[in-house]
């Protein structure tokens, strides 16, 4: 029953363009099957943007009972690093997706070439000498067309001669390229001859050093589609004026079944940066502490912070797939984790700036055990021990000598209930030197256990303790947006980015007390500290040392504080 309810769910989820592009081309017969894939290049970690290229990619191969390779563009050696494949494939899989196969682009650099080599013998490419500056001023404008190099029309044989001159090695970077033949007066700038092949004397992480002469991305990727089989080549929309080039290397190559290329919109968030550029020059600027700090939208600054996968993939589903240029809330994104964790967190005490509160009238050396749900959302969880004793913590800001009026926390004048205990009354505290409350004392009522009493009395506050006794130190890292304006992709240079970061962005508290049980805890297992948020042991944690950090708070404060 439960799998055709799933069944069925998918059935009568909302279609989309892609869709219903993908349903026209099966239902003519253009293709068969569907195969789409997933092309980033290892240059970077993966930021929420590419989230939701991921889901549209590996969603469409599954809703189709297709399949989507994995294919990383590594056609530029200069910017790129097996440390960052790795780091793609584990970003893929802790989304929940599975890759039929991994592909490189480097995988096909023989057959690239010598599509390279057919464009020269049907006159389609020349070898280029003009100065990178002197291709750029020849190009044109949106409103002028461009003019034609002087090396366009050289013979056949000699652009073939360099070209094989270039692969050698026998030139310097920079000296010429290779260009495709097209149309310098077309509309689409595009189109203007773009450079298909550059000198590159680099290492390639795979290839090594077989190549001195590298394809851009608008020749290998089109050819590297159309070697895999891909049917839907799903890209963003600012790769929308790309496509009448990706459909003419295939033609001039002379592909027989072309893939056919579907843009949609990108994802934008407000408060972060979705350029793998931008999140370079914050790790080499020291404004972040690397590409996974809980602070970035990489995927593994996510992952490190507490994100569940299933919020990241209900986020995007939320949002949908569109061509309409958009900027979506950043709290959309917390709200669907809070949606994730309140489900699926278990429940613990955790005191983040404690205050010492002795109960007087609790017998010395008297240890109680207390049992509460793990998690009141999954009962199944079942039950866990924590325990009571005469000295406890609670938060400093739980306590006032002189509180305005709506204050239903402990204060001389009320009486507040300890979560799961006992009710609890001020008597008097102690101070420093400076003033500043050290201790407060209190009497409890020894029959309010569990919030009932034999007079039916009822009290407003609820507070949150440890026993301190049999609690645990650790550091709390309480994390916020990175930025305190909306668009930082807007801010030109490492400088703005640094005079746009949220100063709140992180708050490090020390000597913070939680429950023992939480010994126990393991690394990105998500927890609701009560009353506080929702938080996740982090990495950098020690047997000596717990390190939490904040996933998000019970609710957003940001704009408020803003």
């Amino acid at each position: 029953m439960e799998e055709k309810k799933e069944i069925l769910a998918e059935e009568t989820k909302p279609s989309n363009f892609i869709h219903d592009f993908i349903d026209e081309d099966l239902a003519e017969g253009v293709y068969p099957h569907v195969q789409t894939r997933f092309p980033p290049e290892p240059n970077g970690y993966l930021h929420i943007g590419h989230a939701k290229a991921i889901c549209i990619d590996f969603g469409i191969a599954e809703k189709y009972h297709g399949t989507c390779n994995l294919r990383l563009d590594d056609t530029n050696p200069t910017k790129e690093d097996v440390e960052y494949v790795d780091a793609i494939k584990e970003d893929i899989e802790w989304l929940g997706f599975k890759w039929d196969h991994v592909y490189f682009a480097s995988d096909y650099f023989d057959y690239i070439y010598d599509c390279a080599l057919k464009l020269i013998d049907k006159g389609l490419a020349y070898v280029d000498e003009s100065r990178a500056e002197e291709i750029r001023a020849l190009r044109g404008t949106l409103t002028e067309a461009g003019t034609e190099s002087p090396y366009r029309n050289r013979p056949i044989a000699e652009s073939r001669d360099l070209f094989a001159r270039m692969t050698a090695g026998e030139f310097e970077e920079g000296a010429m390229v290779l260009r495709a033949k097209i149309d310098m007066a077309s509309a689409n700038l595009n189109l203007r001859d773009p450079i298909i092949y550059r000198i590159l004397k680099a290492h390639h992480h795979r290839t090594g050093d077989k190549w001195c002469v590298y394809p851009m991305y608008d020749f290998a990727h089109p050819l590297s589609d159309a070697r895999e089989g891909v049917t839907h080549s799903l890209c963003s929309l600012e790769f929308e004026n790309h496509r009448p080039l990706y459909d003419w290397v295939l033609q001039a190559v002379g592909v027989e079944q072309p893939p056919r290329q579907i843009e949609f919109a990108r994802m934008n968030v407000n408060y972060t940066l979705t350029s793998k550029r931008k999140c370079l020059k914050l790790v080499q600027d020291g404004l972040v502490s690397g590409w996974d700090d809980p602070r970035m939208a990489t995927l593994c600054g996510m992952r490190r912070r507490g994100y569940p996968a299933a919020a990241v993939r209900a986020f995007v589903d939320k949002i949908g797939v569109s061509k309409a240029y958009s900027v979506i809330d950043y709290a959309l994104l917390e709200s669907c984790v809070r949606d994730d964790l309140n489900q699926n967190a278990d429940r613990a005490m955790a005191v983040l700036r404690p205050l010492k509160v002795v109960v007087d009238n609790y017998p010395d050396g008297k240890t109680e055990e207390i049992e509460v749900e793990i998690n009141p959302n999954r009962p199944e969880r079942g039950k866990k021990t924590v325990t009571f004793s005469k000295h406890l913590y609670i938060e400093q800001d739980d306590f006032m000598l002189d509180p305005p009026g709506k204050y239903f926390r402990l204060c001389p004048q009320k009486e507040v209930r300890l979560k799961g205990a006992y009710y609890l009354r001020y008597a008097s505290h102690e101070t420093d030197e400076n003033g500043n409350i050290t201790v407060v004392h209190c009497t409890y009522d020894p029959e309010s256990f569990g919030g009932e009493t034999p007079d039916g009395r009822k009290v407003k506050g609820t507070l949150h303790w440890v026993n301190a006794e049999d609690c645990l130190t650790a550091t709390v890292r309480l994390y916020d947006r990175l930025f305190n304006v909306e668009n930082p992709s807007d801010e030109e240079g490492v400088s703005s980015f640094a005079d746009n970061l949220n100063p709140e962005s992180l708050t490090v508290l020390t000597g913070c007390k939680v429950e023992r049980p939480l010994a126990q805890a393991k690394i990105g297992e998500p927890y609701q500290f009560m009353r506080q948020g929702y938080f996740c042991l982090d990495a950098d944690s020690t047997d000596a040392e717990l390190i939490f950090n904040r996933t998000v708070a019970l609710k957003d404060s940001f704009v408020k504080k803003s």
